[in-house]
């Protein structure tokens, strides 16, 4: 039986996430993952609507048995996507960066300061759809001291799944789902109870293949 995969190191993933990469169309992603058929005109016509500029913190934990994802389950009272697991973060305010918006969401949400976090650089954007136009931010807490403070109003509970493991390739998995009368290929990955799908899903695929061309 062949060892199991390890996540590549700090430095490696430092590099690669920080590497200049060619603009990718966040459209023609979402077109990538349409299975056979022609699209559908409710496709069409939400590809077409204006975006809603949104980041999210995709933060690495230094612990002792090596690198962890941490995650949030959203709270469920909430009015949009409620129960669902998520990373911390939100919609980006006039004036804010990206970057400032998920460093923000994520110190109202979990409680991380923003002094803790090493921002690494920022993945390719990702269009969901409900119209939100993602900026995955990645960043790096090297005390193995934190602390996750959920705000009860947002976050249900938080928890962390090794890299290691999100690096194995069967742990993520292919699934399909019928949206906007469309048929699209989707991830999902099962860790401690937990379901992750939709975009955190994909987001943690896009992280994984480019960490992992080492």
């Amino acid at each position: 039986m062949p060892a199991p995969l390890r996540a590549p190191s700090l430095a490696a993933i430092r590099r690669l996430v920080a590497a200049a990469r060619p603009a990718v169309d966040p459209r023609e992603r979402i077109l990538a993952n349409v299975q056979s058929g022609a699209l559908s005109p409710a496709l069409r016509a939400a590809l077409d609507q204006p975006t809603r500029a949104a980041s999210v913190l995709l933060t690495l934990l230094e612990r002792p048995g090596g690198l962890t994802v941490l995650f949030t389950e959203r709270a469920a009272h909430l009015k949009d996507h409620a129960g669902q697991i998520s990373f911390p973060g939100g919609r980006i305010d006039e004036r804010e960066t990206a970057v400032d918006a998920a460093l923000r969401e994520a110190h109202e949400e979990i409680g991380l300061d923003p002094a803790e976090v090493e921002v690494l650089g920022a993945l390719d954007d990702l269009l969901t759809g409900t119209g939100f136009l993602i900026t995955p931010v990645v960043g790096y807490v090297a005390s193995g001291e934190f602390v996750a403070a959920p705000d009860p109003t947002e976050v249900a509970s938080v928890f962390e799944v090794p890299l290691d493991f999100i690096c194995e390739p069967a742990s993520i998995v292919e699934t399909y789902r019928e949206r906007l009368g469309t048929r699209f290929r989707t991830y999902e990955l099962q860790h401690g109870g937990y379901r992750i799908w939709g975009a955190t899903a994909a987001i943690l695929v896009s992280f994984r293949d480019l960490i992992s061309v080492v």
